[in-house]
């Protein structure tokens, strides 16, 4: 009946599923990081709860776990360097 065209939809009819999981541990990897950054910058004084980052970095371990099995090096490497960045990043916290 009616033709209407949405182009999100049809964006999102040409990702990948890899496109997609990547992505995620972006996302996943960026949910600590404006609140350590708020914290150094002194911003604010209040860090996520240790049970939320430890079930954040739970998932980032299975991620990664999971692209070394599949032997995917993009997933190898994003997920490497966003624990090198979150490492540095709680090191500044911790030897300020």
């Amino acid at each position: 009946m009616f033709n209407v065209k949405i182009p999100l939809i049809d964006y999102l009819k040409g990702l990948s599923s890899e496109t997609v999981g990547w992505l995620a541990v972006l996302f996943i990897h960026g949910t600590t990081i404006p609140s350590v950054l708020g914290l150094l910058l002194g911003v604010s004084d209040k860090l996520p709860s240790i049970d939320v980052v430890a079930f954040l970095w739970g998932s980032l371990v299975l991620l990664f776990i999971k692209a070394l099995i599949n032997k995917d090096t993009l997933n190898i490497i994003t997920i490497s360097v966003g624990f090198m960045i979150q490492a540095a990043l709680l090191g500044l916290l911790v030897f300020k």
